[in-house]
């Protein structure tokens, strides 16, 4: 399923006009990636939780090189599967 599939799943179940089921999509997408933006958590009883970790600075090396390279901190996304989700999946 993509984002246009989910689109028209969202279509179907309000009975509303395409442009409003995408704007609906959007809207979640857009909300769950500001929060982690900012580092905050979205936690969606029985899905799971979504949040942007911080990822500490470290040493690299280039492949092609073999030299060190620095990498800056940054954050990174994260998805954390509730229980409920694992067991239906299962």
């Amino acid at each position: 399923m993509n984002k246009a599939d989910l689109i028209n799943k969202v279509h179907e179940v309000l009975d509303t006009t395409k442009v409003e089921a995408e704007r609906v999509v959007d809207t979640v997408f857009d909300t769950i990636t500001a929060t982690m933006k900012d580092g905050d958590q979205v936690s969606i009883a029985g899905f799971g939780i979504f949040e942007g970790k911080m990822k500490a600075a470290g040493t690299a090396r280039n492949p092609r090189t073999g030299e060190s390279v620095q990498v800056p901190a940054k954050r990174v996304p994260k998805f954390r599967a509730a229980k409920g989700l694992k067991d239906t999946v299962k």
